[in-house]
């Protein structure tokens, strides 16, 4: 298969995914060219993006502030949610301690964090 192999073949081949996207739908064929079209692009486009742009895996420390400001709860709230002291929570926003069977268990239902994060695999 064809590679973007330069930023500016990247950004044109968003600009055509952009064009493409209005002429594509659930009632276009799967053989429609400009679905085709729209198909290959974007297997280029998330190639190039894996390669140049890529994802990291969050920190914990990362996911349970987002899950704080999602809730509007402070970090005293989270330390009373979760059953551990306000210096405990404080220890784990900083890394300085790794959480325990209970506590993981505990961020994955009562925070909905997925246990892949709290494990850091």
């Amino acid at each position: 298969m064809a590679q973007i192999k330069s930023e500016a073949a990247y950004r044109a081949a968003l600009k055509r995914i952009d064009e493409l996207l209005p002429l594509t739908g659930d009632d276009v064929p799967d053989d429609d060219p400009n679905m085709l079209e729209l198909d290959m692009l974007s297997d280029m486009v998330e190639e190039y993006e894996d390669i140049h742009y890529p994802i990291g895996r969050p920190e914990l420390a990362d996911v349970i502030r987002l899950r704080m400001y999602e809730r509007s709860l402070t970090q005293a709230a989270v330390a009373k949610l979760l059953g551990i002291s306000a210096s405990r929570m404080s220890e784990l926003m900083h890394g300085k301690m790794e959480p325990s069977y209970q506590l993981s268990r505990d961020l994955c239902l009562k925070l909905n964090i997925e246990p892949a994060v709290v494990l850091g695999v």
